[in-house]
Formats: structure tokens, sequence, C-alpha cells
């Protein structure tokens, strides 16, 4: 990458010529770029685009992924406990305002972006990996290391940082291999906004 070429130890300068306008908030992720500036060790974007995860979702698995790979992972016969387990979690996170012919798309969605990451991560052997992932992703029921080959599934560590509810209650038993449990973060309401977009007779 030619940012890395010119200022090969500049996070800052990495991080602007990105160019990224999605509203990826980028302080949060600095020390890690910085850290492997500091080491030279490479940096992979290794999530399915937006539009890439919104294909999927509407056209179905020959969207993303070739026939080969759909024969392999057995993506027309999902496992029963995965499906319901992805689209309970997708119904939670969107506050139970969805209808339920929402939930298997975006379910596959979200399952699509998963095994995108498993690809780009799979097969780095005795280098190691660190995959920075939202919760949902990095779950090793559902997430990423299910699609990962069996000998770097045993081999992965999975962290999960969650915010603490109403009741504080850990994660579901094998969703992590670790987890930190830390007050909720101060935001506005998202199931308000969520709320507007999906009442009857919204524009969206």
């Amino acid at each position: 990458m030619r940012a890395r070429r010119e200022r090969p130890r500049d996070p800052d300068h990495l991080i602007a010529s990105a160019g990224d306008d999605t509203g990826w908030d980028w302080k949060f992720y600095r020390p890690y770029v910085a850290l492997a500036l500091d080491h030279d060790l490479p940096i992979v974007a290794a999530n399915l685009s937006r539009r890439g995860a919104m294909r999927v979702a509407v056209e179905g698995w020959p969207a993303v992924f070739d026939a080969a790979t759909i024969r392999k992972l057995r993506l027309e016969a999902l496992p029963a406990e995965l499906r319901r387990k992805q689209e309970r979690a997708i119904a939670i996170g969107h506050c139970n305002l969805l209808p339920p012919d929402a939930l298997l798309p975006r379910a596959r969605a979200q399952i699509a972006r998963d095994i995108v990451m498993a690809q780009a991560i799979g097969g780095s052997g005795a280098r190691g990996v660190v995959l920075l992932a939202g919760n949902g992703h990095v779950r090793r029921d559902i997430g990423v290391p299910a699609w990962l080959a069996p000998g770097e599934r045993r081999h992965s560590v999975s962290i999960g940082l969650l915010e603490a509810g109403d009741d504080g209650s850990a994660p579901a038993p094998g969703s992590f291999d670790f987890f930190a449990l830390t007050e909720a973060a101060k935001r506005d309401d998202p199931c308000k906004e969520l709320a507007k977009r999906t009442a009857p007779g919204a524009v969206r």
C-alpha cells in the first residue's frame, strides 16, 4: 500500500488514506493500527462489503459464493440450531421490531460475512492472526469460528467485549472462550429511531 510505504510508522496517515466515508469511527482502532505498523505486521480488511451482504440477503448464496463453496459448506442445508440462533440474534439486535420474514435474509447476510472473514483469516498457520470484529461475529457457536477448518477452530480463542444488560447476565455457554463485562455505554436509545423507520407507512 502506497500510504504505508510513504510513512511506514504513521497510523494517522494510513487511516486518512483509506478515504472511509461510511461513518466508521477509526479512533477506536487506531491503537491496533499503530501496533501493527510498529511491528511491521500485515493489516487485512476481512469483512464482506455492505453491498455484498445486501446482495446475499436479497438474492441468496450465489450472489457471493460459487457453487463449489456452497456445496462444500452445505449452505443450502444450514444446521437448524445455527439458523435459529442467528435469527434470534438478528431479532434482538433490531429490538424485536422486524417482521418474521425479514429475519432469514438478514441472518443469511450475517452468515455470509462470517464465512468471508473465516476465509480471510484461515490458513494463517504458525504466524497467527487477530480478527477485530463485533461480538456476534466472534461467537464460537455461530460466528466466524464456526466456519474455520476444524484444526484452526480448535486453536482459536474467542473473546467477547460485552455491555452489561439490566440484569448484568453473562452470555450463553459456548458463545465465547473469554469475555469481559463492562458498564453500558451512554447513548441514545437506538430502538426509538428504528421504531420510527419500521413503523407502517414510514419512508425507508
